[in-house]
């Protein structure tokens, strides 16, 4: 059924209903695709794995019921259109929707756990007590059928934007995803890694940095890319001296990083380019400069960590040669060629996975080492299906969100809401964004707490003359926050079951090596320069503005000084001396403007006086210490 949805997908996305004269209406296309994965939510989904394997008599009728009704839908999916139905159905259509509905819920808790249910099936009965709340959730009541006729039948709920860019643009990415893991993608990047970087100092830090974050674009998913790449990176680490709740801080970091990252960024990204009404090139092109960021200022943290450990590299002549890895694994950088050229020269996002999954699989079984077998095969087909069951489950009911406050159209509203409760205060609106992201990020996935934020907050962020697309961009970093941020910190919790370090100290030690992504949003959204919007001139010098400012920050969280060592003296004495360098790497980094209320002259020369100040300290205390030690040998 699986193979069937993809087959599909690529008729739809290469438009071959020109050739065989056979085209579906969007709709009528949406319904057939739930109508192959939804079902498979109850199987591939156990509401009670059994021990024997058999699958329980429950699943099997929720399996059957839900394969019923969405065949029902596909069957009439003209006629929904044609008649209007989505807002007077007949009566044994609501029945179908009502059942539908329930079962969609059901999906969505076996894909998506208890938590994002629970959120899914309030939020989407919102409708049935409108009328009877206070404030501006107050709306109008309405009937159950007419509710889930709303649901299940128009664009904007089981079928809205959410599972629009899943059968659109998400799947053929996810397939490449798996592809690329299945056949030795991830190991190849891993070697690539330490190839180049293995050798300096903190090098096999920099290693899970470079490979995670590849990783983690590809997949989306925080917690599979610290799993799988953590596995290797984590122990590498602390065979070379890294304190194991760094080790899996690093890794934590990088995982999350890796959603930020073009050229996939996991379904994210695609949801932000259907929301914006613009190419997903677009949206690739905007997230490169605060991505980038994020990833240097990794390097720089680690790099300051590894000289004040003095820590050394990994002996040369036991990494591989660069040249022996490319050579084993040339074509993975082909592939990613191909799928960057598609996307970015060719504005084909539709058909560039396809195209690059054909010619992975192509050249991997030319290429000996990692030809499919038999078994290998089918173990790529269920982990595809796998996925594709999973992320269809849960896009279908996050969908019931957006449909139901657009059934009492309550998105306006909302917005409207907002911007009177900041006042106007285009800053503390922000804030308020940043906080409400933040906790909507917590125990739900990146996906599913953007769309939330996208149809509530984003609209009055821009609204108050903000860039939209830093607004949307802005949701997305702050959605994910909570992997690295205690007291939820999901990714860091999930490398330091590998790592054998405290949970809550590998937490706090992501949070202070990913300190730069908490500030990262805000630089983009006061000037879109970030977002490669702009004069050419304003955004290098501002990117260079903000590299300069990230090694400033860096140098005050690791207590060390490039060129000079590490920041002297005991804690009290050690911390202002931080302190200082933080705030002036953060006013180097900040782009000037109304929000900040300086200009970029001044923030510089602020970022560039603390900076001097502390070296200039350092330089003080080094002489004295110098007189110090001769006084005491001509003493001697």
């Amino acid at each position: 059924m699986s193979l069937l949805a993809t087959a599909f997908a690529i008729y739809r996305s290469f438009n071959f209903g020109e050739l065989t004269g056979y085209t579906v209406i969007d709709s009528q296309y949406f319904y057939l695709m739930l109508t192959l994965l939804l079902p498979l939510a109850f199987l591939v989904f156990p509401a009670v794995p059994a021990a024997s394997g058999r699958m329980a008599w429950y699943d099997v009728i929720c399996f059957a019921a839900s394969l019923g009704l969405a065949s029902v839908l596909v069957v009439n999916a003209e006629r929904i259109l044609n008649s209007g139905w989505e807002f007077i159905a007949p009566d044994w259509m609501q029945y179908v929707c009502i059942a539908f509905w329930l079962l969609v819920l059901e999906a969505t808790r076996r894909a998506g756990g208890n938590v994002v249910a629970a959120i899914v099936a309030v939020v989407s009965a919102y409708p049935l007590i409108a009328g009877s709340l206070p404030g501006i959730l107050q709306g109008s009541t309405e009937t159950i059928g007419d509710t889930a006729a709303y649901h299940v039948l128009s664009t904007e709920s089981v079928i809205g934007i959410p599972f629009r860019a899943f059968a659109y643009l998400v799947l053929g990415f996810m397939i490449f995803g798996v592809a690329l893991q299945h056949t030795g993608g991830g190991r190849f990047f891993i070697r690539l890694a330490f190839a180049l970087l293995g050798g300096v100092r903190g090098g096999p830090a920099k290693v899970a940095v470079i490979s995670s974050g590849l990783m983690g674009s590809m997949s989306g998913s925080v917690i599979t890319n610290v799993l799988t790449t953590g596995a290797l990176t984590i122990p590498a680490m602390r065979r070379h001296g890294i304190k194991p709740h760094v080790a899996g801080g690093i890794e934590a970091c990088a995982s999350t990083g890796g959603v930020l990252m073009p050229p996939v960024m996991g379904a994210t990204a695609f949801i932000i380019a259907i929301n914006l009404g613009v190419s997903y090139r677009d949206v690739l092109i905007a997230a490169v400069i605060p991505s980038l960021l994020y990833f240097f200022s990794l390097f720089i943290q680690i790099d300051a960590y590894a000289a004040r450990m003095k820590l050394k590299g990994i002996p040369r002549e036991r990494l591989e040669s660069l040249g022996e890895v490319l050579k084993d694994g040339w074509y993975y950088l082909l592939v990613f060629g191909l799928l960057i050229h598609l996307l970015i020269f060719e504005n084909r996002e539709a058909q560039a996975p396809y195209y690059a999954t054909v010619l992975l699989l192509v050249i991997n079984q030319v290429v000996p080492g990692h030809r499919f077998t038999r078994a290998s095969l089918l173990a790529f087909l269920e982990s595809v299906g796998r996925l594709l069951v999973e992320l269809a489950g849960l896009l279908a009911g996050v969908g019931l969100i957006v449909g139901a406050l657009a059934y009492q159209s309550k998105i306006g509203t909302f917005a409207f809401e907002l911007l009177a409760l900041a006042d106007g205060q285009v800053f503390l609106l922000l804030l308020l964004g940043a906080l409400v992201s933040f906790v909507m990020g917590i125990g739900v996935t990146v996906t599913i707490a953007y769309i939330i934020l996208a149809i509530t907050m984003a609209p009055a962020l821009s609204e108050s003359g903000l860039n939209p697309m830093g607004v949307h961009l802005f949701m997305l970093y702050w959605g994910m926050l909570s992997y690295i941020t205690p007291p939820v910190a999901l990714g860091a919790f999930a490398a330091s079951s590998i790592a054998g370090a405290s949970p809550m100290r590998t937490g706090f030690e992501a949070m202070r090596l990913g300190t730069v992504i908490y500030f990262i949003p805000f630089f983009f959204v006061a000037d879109p320069a970030l977002l490669m919007q702009g004069e050419v001139t304003d955004i290098v010098l501002l990117t260079a503005k903000a590299m300069i400012g990230i090694v400033i920050i860096a140098m005050g969280l690791q207590g060390y000084l490039f060129g000079s060592g590490r920041i002297s003296g005991s804690l009290p004495v050690r911390l202002p001396k931080q302190l200082v360098l933080v705030a002036g790497g953060l006013a180097m980094a900040m782009p000037g403007g109304p929000m900040t209320g300086f200009g970029n002259v001044e923030l510089t020369a602020f970022g560039a006086g603390c900076a001097a100040v502390i070296y200039l300290i350092a330089r003080i205390e080094r002489g004295l210490s110098g007189q110090m030690e001769s006084g005491a040998d001509e003493t001697v």
